[in-house]
């Protein structure tokens, strides 16, 4: 299976900030701008398997600055690193105040995707090549991340076993 570059999985979206977008401090809902991430990510994800994916986890999602309704909302993703069915999209969101022209990092996010057969089972992905200086330092600090991925998911397993499924009211 060929290697593909990250810019061969980029997307790029921009959008404004309306007023239904923010909460009570007038800034964008997380909320809104966590399933914004997703959906762009996922477009990464698909973009360099060719195949069906699921979200596995969503890694990380830092919110630096907050957003307001003069700022445009610019969502940048691509692939960072690969496992064997498993993909990491970066997002970077870049908040631009549109009467300045200032422009600041507002969010960042790492999500990993699962490429899936025609039978929904995980498959192989290609490998990624970086080429950018951002893409170089985020692909070499992937293992490190898919790591404590796995040490995470493992523990959230063995906490699950101890939840109830029991109605709370029964």
């Amino acid at each position: 299976m060929d290697a593909k570059t990250c810019n061969e999985s980029r997307v790029v979206r921009t959008s404004r900030v309306f007023p239904n977008d923010v909460n009570n401090h007038n800034t964008l809902f997380g909320g809104k701008l966590m399933s914004d991430i997703d959906m762009v990510a996922s477009i990464s994800a698909t973009r360099h398997s060719r195949k069906g994916i699921v979200t596995a986890s969503t890694d990380s999602v830092d919110f630096l600055h907050p957003i307001t309704q003069q700022d445009s909302v610019c969502i940048e993703s691509f692939i960072t690193w690969t496992g064997t069915s498993s993909m990491e999209v970066f997002v970077k969101v870049i908040a631009e105040n549109l009467l300045t022209g200032n422009r600041k990092i507002a969010a960042t996010a790492f999500l990993t995707f699962v490429a899936l057969d025609e039978h929904g089972k995980p498959t192989q992905v290609p490998k990624i090549i970086p080429e950018t200086e951002e893409e170089k330092k985020l692909f070499e600090t992937g293992q490190e991340r898919a790591e404590k991925r796995k040490l995470h998911r493992k523990s959230s397993k063995e906490l699950a076993a101890y939840f109830t499924t029991i109605k709370p009211w029964e």
